[in-house]
């Protein structure tokens, strides 16, 4: 009795210090029942534990200390015959523990014991809800060590034991979670297109009062469809689901806003009716107010933060302790989790934006994208603690994944800014970019490892741009070896082909001949039409230097096809067309030649791509001459010369920059691994690839220039994979 009364006792105080949000004090009550020579039940000590190992999860990183409260409950439970749903918690906790400090052996031998246990206990619902529970977090540690086939098993069982219950909304997170499984491993293109079917039909199932509980759940099917659609190069289905993901964006953000302004005015009201003094008329006037706040808070809060308050699952990421307001739930308690913090899942949504609107010329729209994406980002770094002065040595253990996250999302925006100056010849804002991208990458080598590749081909890009041919060949290259995809190596060397030809001369020549034949050879054995249109490009511009015009005319035709037709390009569409003009200026089909080149300049100006209107300008040039058409001749030179005047004032400002000599030297990247950032390369590794997000990288042709796609990988700190292009 002595014991019962005193737990009591301090688990009042406990809760008491809690209110006042002093959570030390918290710990130390629950604490000193742990430690007390006073003789207390195993029960009282296990909740005990549980309860200060939530706390310290949600409050703290020591994850350790939290880790050894959960052992120790376990040890103290397998002496206690029932008490299953304190069994399953501490399972639960303990695994997020051992995942945390990325001890996945044992992360998943302890949630195999817990899948055992939940299978032998009476099959209820609660039974059922823990057995979804520990198949996610056990798919999650095998898809950390590319186990796709065990992880597509464990997610299937968890979707049994959410259709035994008939929870369509958890049988929608299993089915999105098989859907993400295979877009990482993309075996085959029938396997991915029956899960996205599967996911479509589980959709429908869903009332909408249940998906308002789980919004994570309609970002994270919205952007796995997302996904799909731009590793298809279906561009125009892809738009519909970015436009509904930014549309719910704006909702939820509006949606939040509303509600904290509901919580600042009730917090108000609240410090208010505490006075002794309020006049009783006052007070009844405040109270109807409180209650009228409080109905509209709830109504517009659901369910969505119902679940956190009575669990003690750690629903959060980071160890941060985050209000339901901050948070996207994919599904309802045990679960409780997300798939990515809110504000990174904004910034994919701007970015997202971005990357659909990027080919279109949508310029405007994709800077200002670029830039709230980017002041997300920055602003959660922040928090993470992570200044210009933080290196990878200076991350704790456990903030490596969550500073990952973050890390990779900026170099994607980054990337992209890269991509929008080169192409519209904002050669100095390129190489800020490139150089932010640069030290980060060194200040980050194992978190960014996948980024050295794609600072290595934009290196190239600009390069080219620049006019620096052999220095570009030589990054294209480099970034070739630093890549197990194939895919990608093709692309690269496509690029590098280019560059050579670009040089002209017959050594260049020769080594663009090399690489271009046993690409054009293997065409078919790529994953994507982006390959294709880079080889097509490269292999079409060899062919007219070697004066094999009608061949090279086949040849850019079905790069064209591909380039307007799935690509939606609007730049790889223009130089295609010039290319195609200059083909017929040489077969001297000079009607067909000015139509094709009118395209390619409307295109390059709505672009801003001056090296492409200087490449169509000049090319006009010999079609007035050929046609004899003096006056257009001397009016279209007069245009072109002040196109070249600005181009080269453009191209002294960037070969003026301190930046460019480092941006443009035939040398790697020099960086640094650090040994407890490498201790979690495993994680690190899957970042940088379950989200196959495509993005943009160009090929030039002989004028500077850019254009095309590639994919590249983020992680999405739920499911980790192999990368893929």
């Amino acid at each position: 009795m002595e014991g019962a009364a005193v737990a009591e006792g301090l688990w009042g105080l406990a809760d008491h210090h809690e209110k006042l949000g002093d959570i030390g004090k918290t710990i130390k009550c629950l604490e000193s029942i742990c430690q007390s020579q006073i003789s207390f039940l195993p029960l009282v000590e296990v909740k005990s534990r549980l309860r200060v190992s939530a706390l310290l999860l949600r409050y703290s990183h020591n994850v350790n200390h939290a880790k050894s409260h959960l052992e120790r409950s376990l040890l103290l439970l397998k002496s206690i015959p029932s008490s299953f749903d304190l069994k399953f918690r501490t399972f639960s906790l303990l695994s997020h523990c051992y995942h945390l400090l990325a001890s996945f052996p044992h992360q998943r031998n302890l949630l195999l014991k817990a899948l055992e246990l939940a299978s032998s206990v009476p099959q209820d619902v609660s039974a059922y809800l823990w057995s979804c529970n520990f198949n996610s977090q056990l798919a999650n540690t095998f898809i950390i060590q590319a186990d796709f086939p065990s992880s597509l098993s464990a997610l299937q069982s968890g979707f049994l034991s959410a259709s035994h219950i008939c929870f369509p909304e958890l049988q929608m997170f299993f089915t999105a979670s098989m859907l993400h499984v295979h877009i990482m491993q993309w075996t085959d293109d029938y396997s991915v297109e029956k899960a996205v079917q599967r996911c479509d039909e589980i959709w429908q199932t869903i009332s909408s009062d249940k998906t308002q509980r789980c919004p994570g759940l309609f970002f994270y099917n919205e952007m796995l469809h997302v996904f799909y659609r731009l590793r298809l190069c279906d561009y125009k289905n892809a738009q519909h689901h970015v436009d509904r993901l930014d549309q719910a964006m704006n909702a939820h953000s509006h949606k939040m806003q509303e509600v904290q302004q509901l919580q600042d005015e009730l917090s108000s009201l609240n410090h208010s009716l505490s006075r002794y003094d309020l006049p009783s008329r006052e007070r009844a006037a405040l109270s109807d107010r409180q209650s009228q706040l409080q109905d509209r808070v709830n109504a517009l809060s659901s369910s969505s933060s119902t679940t956190t308050a009575n669990s003690l699952e750690p629903a959060f990421f980071g160890n941060m302790d985050r209000a339901w307001t901050e948070r996207l739930l994919l599904s309802q308690s045990p679960i409780d989790g997300e798939w990515l913090p809110k504000s990174a899942i904004y910034a994919l949504v701007h970015l997202m934006v971005v990357i659909s609107g990027r080919p279109k010329g949508l310029f405007k729209e994709c800077s200002k994208r670029i830039d709230s994406g980017m002041h997300i980002i920055q602003d959660e770094l922040i928090k993470l603690g992570i200044t210009d002065e933080v290196r990878e040595a200076d991350l704790r253990h456990t903030a490596i994944w969550m500073s990952g996250i973050y890390l990779m999302l900026q170099m994607q925006f980054l990337e992209n800014k890269v991509a929008l100056e080169v192409t519209r010849s904002e050669y100095v804002e390129a190489q800020e970019a490139l150089v932010e991208m640069k030290n980060l990458f060194t200040r980050f080598p194992t978190i960014l490892q996948a980024s050295e590749c794609v600072i290595e081909m934009l290196r190239g890009q600009y390069s080219h741009s620049v006019g620096c041919y052999s220095e570009a060949a030589f990054h294209s290259i480099e970034a070739s070896k630093l890549t197990e995809s194939k895919s990608l190596q093709a692309t690269c060397q496509a690029f590098a082909a280019v560059s050579y030809l670009t040089i002209g001369d017959a050594d260049s020549s020769s080594k663009a001949l090399d690489l271009i034949g046993p690409l054009y050879g293997m065409t078919n054995s790529l994953s994507g039409v982006r390959e294709e249109a880079s080889i097509l490009f490269a292999y079409g511009l060899l062919l007219m230097k070697q004066q094999d015009l009608q061949e090279a005319r086949n040849r850019l035709a079905k790069g064209l096809q591909i380039a307007h037709t799935h690509m939606s390009n609007l730049q790889l569409v223009s130089q295609y067309l010039t290319l195609l003009g200059n083909l017929a200026l040489s077969l001297h089909d000079t009607v067909q030649a000015r139509e094709i080149l009118r395209s390619s300049l409307t295109l390059a100006k709505k672009l801003s791509d001056i090296p492409t209107q200087l490449w169509v300008l000049s090319s006009f040039t010999a079609l007035y001459q050929q046609l004899g058409e003096k006056g257009s001749e001397m009016e279209n030179e007069e245009h072109r010369k002040k196109k070249w005047d600005e181009m080269q004032r453009r191209l002294a400002e960037a070969r003026g920059s301190i930046h460019h000599i480092e941006l443009v030297e035939k040398a790697r990247l020099e960086m640094r691994k650090v040994e407890d950032a490498q201790e979690q390369c495993e994680v690190t590794y899957g970042m940088q690839a379950s989200l196959d997000i495509p993005e943009s990288v160009g090929i030039e042709g002989p004028s500077p220039a850019q254009y095309s796609s590639r994919l590249v990988g983020l992680d999405t700190g739920k499911r980790w994979g192999k990368r893929r292009v």
